[in-house]
């Protein structure tokens, strides 16, 4: 039953109506009719941020560790433009959220008034702005539905002030979930079961829609019954368990080493991902041409994009990988089991010895000062309750991360998957604030966390209870490295001045404990591994947020 209302309560019914909890927010003048109101909505936590970036942070790893929409409210143009990262972040990755600001009145369309739906189109799935206040429900309704249904991403609604203020009969109905679960062609499923049970040397590299699908035991399945090494493209997401002696680790092409194991291969499974992918352009075609390439993703258009595909599927992940499995079972051969189980046996120990290799290549430098990367990570990892989550925003050492913290299932273990830097430390407070029972710690690169560092005041603000871990190595790391791989990879050079990249130093050092204190967090500034566990006991002991400021050698 319809009923008259203003449009600003039309929103904030609506979000009621939608089971919003928490507004991820910056707001500005323009937004002054809906925060007059959210006294009236004690159910709808607001949460204010400082910087745009820091709001669209939260939203994005809340939307992900809920698996729904988050609600993000900025400010006009200038604010809904910070948050443009991000949102791009989000549309590439698949993450719902529902971004909205405020707009000046429509009558001013000759004087200051922007097009802001015009501004974040590109970035978006969906970007509408509303004139009339009965235009909300239906528009908010369309929002959520938009986020929520494949391919997921970010939408903006934008309202000016004529939608907030003026008053109409109203319909608050809710969004209704969209079954959209891709079910997998029979006759791709039969080619791709046939190359795999071909292949003599086969991978499978699997992608974050693995894990939002929730086919990690899927992905597990397979690769035990054909004896696959598995190796995960960026890894922001769990979509396959760390600890599996057939897990290889992240796949990246800008390290050479990961180039020579497609060279190596006969055949790739890519499966909930981007295949190929990567910010350096190394070559039209990646695989050579005796390598086949099967892939698998719900994402219409991805398949096929950029890399010539022997057998794509646009399928459920979970669905394409349960006919694959079916498919393959009756297939087997003890011919064939036994080729396999030789095939598993080797993978597993190529696996173990690539640890050894990497625990052996720090062993002479374990005890340096300032401490190397591989030392702060081991004893972290050592110290956190095992009930922990860790988001990793370590940016240059995320290699050395992903050796020593583990991840079983989805949740274990997050990454702030953009692009840009910029966006742990309100990835962190999204991740806590979505997982209350859980401690949560945010690693993060101390150039990164500068970016966005108003957020410490946000945790204390509200006390959101997690912990940053900064990893201080007083420099833009990142650009060295990336560098590095620049000069020496594509470039083909044989001296890089990755080590001495002009303008990636920090010479006036960052305190960022020092900084923590100032804005009402805890913070404690580490140059001792031995002081690591003690610190990161008291910081879960005190239930509030606390900032683990460590120092560390940042050479290449």
């Amino acid at each position: 039953m319809s009923q008259k209302m203003t449009g600003k309560q039309a929103l904030l019914e609506m979000l009621k109506a939608e089971g919003v909890k928490h507004i991820f927010g910056n707001p500005g003048t323009s937004e002054a009719p809906i925060m007059d109101l959210l006294g009236d909505y004690p159910e709808l936590k607001y949460y204010l941020t400082l910087q745009e970036s820091v709001a669209m942070g939260m939203g994005e790893s809340y939307a992900r560790a809920t698996e729904k929409p988050s609600f993000v409210s900025l400010h006009v143009d200038s604010g809904l433009a910070n948050g443009i990262a991000i949102m791009l972040d989000a549309l590439n990755t698949g993450t719902p959220m529902v971004v909205t600001s405020a707009n000046y009145d429509a009558r001013k369309i000759n004087e200051t008034k922007s097009d802001l739906a015009e501004l974040v189109r590109p970035v978006t799935k969906w970007a509408v702005e509303l004139n009339l206040p009965d235009q909300i429900p239906s528009a908010i309704r369309r929002a959520f539905n938009e986020a929520n249904s494949h391919p997921k991403g970010p939408v903006y609604v934008g309202f000016t002030a004529n939608a907030l203020e003026g008053e109409a009969e109203m319909n608050i109905v809710p969004s209704r979930k969209v079954h959209d679960s891709y079910r997998p062609d029979p006759k791709g499923i039969a080619e791709a079961a046939s190359l795999l049970l071909a292949a003599k040397r086969p991978m499978m590299i699997v992608g974050d829609r693995v894990s939002e699908d929730h086919a990690n035991d899927q992905a597990v399945e397979l690769a035990e019954l054909l004896g696959l090494p598995v190796y995960q493209s960026r890894g922001a997401e769990v979509s396959f368990p760390t600890t599996h002696p057939q897990f290889f680790g992240n796949h990246a092409l800008r390290v050479a080493r990961s180039r020579e194991i497609l060279e190596e291969m006969d055949l790739v499974l890519a499966i909930g991902m981007d295949a190929m992918d990567d910010l350096f352009y190394w070559g039209d075609i990646i695989l050579g041409p005796a390598t086949r390439l099967v892939h698998i993703d719900p994402i219409p258009g991805r398949v096929g994009r950029s890399e010539p595909t022997d057998v794509g599927i646009v399928s459920h992940c979970g669905h394409a990988l349960e006919d694959l499995i079916r498919s393959v079972k009756p297939r087997l051969t003890p011919t064939l089991k036994k080729e396999i189980q030789g095939r598993k046996s080797v993978v597993v120990a190529e696996a173990a010895a690539k640890r050894k290799a990497f625990d052996d290549s720090v062993s002479a430098k374990w005890d340096n000062k300032p401490m190397i990367p591989a030392r702060m990570m081991s004893e972290l990892a050592d110290a956190m309750p095992a009930n922990a989550i860790v988001v990793d925003d370590s940016i240059s050492n995320r290699a050395t991360m992903r050796h020593y913290f583990q991840g079983e299932k989805r949740g274990d273990l997050r990454a702030f998957r953009g692009q840009s830097i910029g966006g742990g430390i309100g990835a962190t407070m999204g991740t806590q604030i979505a997982n209350p029972d859980r401690p949560v710690f945010g690693i993060i690169g101390d150039g990164s966390a500068m970016m966005t560092i108003q957020g410490l005041w946000t945790a204390a603000n509200d006390n959101i209870p997690c912990i940053f871990v900064i990893c201080n190595n007083g420099m833009y790391r990142v650009l060295r490295v990336n560098f590095e791989v620049y000069q020496r990879e594509v470039l083909q050079q044989k001296e890089s001045a990755g080590e001495n990249l002009p303008y990636s130093d920090f010479p006036t050092p960052f305190d960022i404990a020092g900084m923590a204190g100032n804005m009402g967090v805890h913070g404690e500034r580490i140059t001792d591994p031995a002081e690591i566990a003690p610190a990161v006991h008291r910081a879960v002991a005190s239930g509030k947020p606390a900032v683990l400021d460590i120092v560390i050698d940042g050479s290449l």
